[in-house]
């Protein structure tokens, strides 16, 4: 049972890393600059984070799930941040994962209750709570705001 259990765990790896590569990657800072300033209509989700990393993988299948629910207002990228790293220390990319929200080329921000209002620093695996999170972004930032709360209190949530 053990080398099926290793195969199991690896087919699952492999799973997920497929999720990651479905997902619009780019490839360069200027990808991720254009991808940020040409959307004029949708907010622009960017997963940064390593694609081999478990938390994206996690994070990445719900952006799958759901980048179909809420094209309408949203695109979602993946970045890869060992490819790409012109953005690692401007946005203090230093976590394994990070999602961040852009609206008419303005970083969106948004209050989880974390004490961090920039960026989601762990995977959200509930589909229906990271669309709402997206709404929420796209309604606040239709109305000029730079900053949102987040729908649902992460505060409890977290593992720190």
């Amino acid at each position: 049972t053990h080398t099926h259990t290793h195969l199991c765990s690896e087919h699952i790896h492999a799973h997920a890393l497929q999720m990651s590569y479905l997902l619009p990657h780019l490839h360069s800072g200027w990808a991720v600059d254009q991808a940020i300033v040409t959307e004029e209509e949708r907010v622009v989700v960017i997963r940064f984070g390593s694609d081999s990393n478990i938390e994206c993988m996690l994070m990445d299948e719900t952006l799958l799930d759901i980048a179909d629910d809420v094209k309408n207002f949203a695109v979602i990228y993946v970045v890869d941040i060992n490819e790409v790293v012109d953005f690692n220390d401007m946005y203090e990319l230093y976590d394994p994962l990070t999602v961040m929200f852009f609206f008419r080329n303005k970083h969106i921000m948004v209050d989880f209750n974390t004490g961090d209002n920039n960026k989601i620093t762990w995977p959200i695996e509930d589909r229906q709570d990271m669309i709402d999170i997206i709404e929420e972004v796209y309604r606040g930032a239709k109305k000029g705001k730079g900053q949102v709360t987040s729908p649902i209190d992460y505060s409890t949530k977290c593992r720190y």
